[in-house]
């Protein structure tokens, strides 16, 4: 029978170090995802089909994704051979440094094609280093948990995207404000294209200093000491969890892959949606862009509640009943997108389903996010949990966020408009995660402080 452990780390610094990270990490992506959407069509992807730019942006906010795999083996590696202290720390900084030099890259009217090659680098920076953050603050967080809110503590690197979603956003909003179109209101103006849209993503470095002060002040888990001391750590850690724990990659892959769908159609392709005119080639909602995002942030409070609620809740009934439910809801929700995201006669109907698909969609978002900060790590022992709970979570992320945004305007566009399409794709997407929960076990009581992984041959 296991010891109870006093965690190395104070509770207050465990939530923050986990939080930080992750707020910074979401925000970098958000600042990236809506860029995408208002400045990196015109600026950097330049062309006369306004659907072929708009891809193309989103072909290289997809990139990153590819990239993001790479970077959970690595950090990964690392974090399961020497700590996850440092890990957390290469991460956050890579991630910074890459989102700053964004924002003063040269546009495509000033150095031609190396402009976008340039973002595309600077992409996959992101990407690589995104690969080995979520991972270290879900085991920052889990690692120091006390028993039976193991859950709860993972829930809050989960609530990192919800508060990063809000920052970003507020950010573009605030300058699109200060900025605005001397004649148009919906049109960016010339200094939001020439400078403004620059600030959201050169403010990250005020985050990410905030964000190392922190993370240094970390130590060790305890339950990492103790595999350490027991000699439980591999020289290969990536072998052993290929070799030894494939079934767990595999699941853990397609248990996030309704999350990832979810998660960008609520973002970037709803916002893409929601303010594309309803007279345009491919006809959207109409809003205008302010006004969508303030209903998105709407939605995302909804999204942070639930994420919080979801924990306690995991703790009590478990991951995998929680998420099957959910998973479920998931499902419905997407074969109900034209009942919610039609044009109707009255504009402010139309605004009212709108709302309430957004404040859903991220109700159901918070609700299968948040237990995913436990249950993924929960799938591997301590010797290999940082390479197996990253590996899934990224390459979960190709199958499911690099594409996303992509298949969807794409099947916007094939249906002349109608969202029913994307729906669909959400449901397929949610069939798939449901069938990875049936095989799953329940990993609520798993206990971190035995499993060091002890069992698997030393030369690994």
């Amino acid at each position: 029978m296991s010891t109870t452990v006093k965690p190395a780390n104070p509770r207050s610094r465990v939530i923050t170090a986990s939080l930080v990270g992750t707020t910074i990490e979401f925000y970098d992506f958000y600042a990236y995802a809506t860029a995408a959407v208002l400045v990196f069509p015109i600026l950097f992807f330049p062309s006369d089909n306004e659907t072929a730019s708009l891809l193309a942006s989103f072909a290289v906010f997809g990139a990153a994704m590819v990239a993001r795999p790479i970077g959970a083996m690595v950090f990964g590696h690392f974090g399961d051979k020497y700590g996850r202290k440092a890990t957390l720390v290469a991460s956050l900084l890579t991630m910074g440094i890459a989102t700053v030099l964004i924002g003063v890259l040269p546009t495509f009217q000033q150095i031609n094609w190396v402009a976008p090659l340039l973002l595309l680098v600077l992409r996959l920076a992101q990407g690589f280093a995104l690969g080995g953050e979520w991972s270290g603050a879900a085991l920052v967080a889990t690692e120091n948990a006390p028993k039976g809110k193991r859950a709860w503590y993972g829930s809050f690197p989960q609530l990192g995207a919800p508060i990063g979603f809000i920052i970003a956003n507020f950010i573009f909003l605030a300058i699109n404000w200060l900025l605005p179109h001397a004649e148009d209101p919906s049109l960016k103006s010339e200094a939001f294209l020439a400078w403004g849209w620059r600030i959201p993503f050169l403010f990250s470095a005020v985050m990410v200093i905030i964000g190392l002060w922190v993370r240094l002040r970390l130590v060790e888990s305890d339950t990492f000491k103790k595999a350490a001391e027991t000699g439980a750590i591999r020289k290969m850690p990536l072998a052993t969890v290929f070799r030894h724990y494939w079934k767990q990659l595999l699941l853990g892959t397609f248990i996030m892959l309704a999350t990832y769908v979810l998660f960008y159609l609520m973002t970037n392709f709803t916002l893409t949606y929601g303010v594309a005119l309803t007279d345009a080639k491919v006809p959207g909602l109409g809003f205008g862009y302010t006004d969508f995002v303030l209903m998105q942030i709407v939605g995302v409070v909804f999204f942070g509640i639930f994420t919080l609620l979801s924990g306690p809740i995991a703790d009590a009934v478990g991951r995998r009943r929680l998420l099957m439910w959910v998973t479920a809801a998931i499902i419905v929700f997407g074969l109900s997108f034209n009942v919610f995201l039609l044009p109707q006669v009255d504009p402010r109907f139309t605004g009212a389903l709108t709302q309430a698909f957004l404040i859903l969609g991220f109700m159901l978002m918070g609700t299968t996010f948040g237990p995913m900060g436990a249950l993924l790590p929960e799938l591997f022992p301590t010797n290999v949990r940082y390479s197996g709970s990253a590996i899934s979570y990224n390459v979960s992320s190709i199958l499911g966020a690099a594409v996303a945004p992509f298949i969807a305007v794409a099947l916007w566009s094939a249906v002349g408009g109608q969202p029913w399409l994307v729906g669909l794709y959400l449901s397929a997407m949610g069939v798939l995660t449901f069938i990875a929960l049936t095989f799953t076990p329940e990993t609520k009581d798993h206990d971190y402080e035995s499993d060091l992984g002890l069992a698997q041959s030393a030369e690994l």
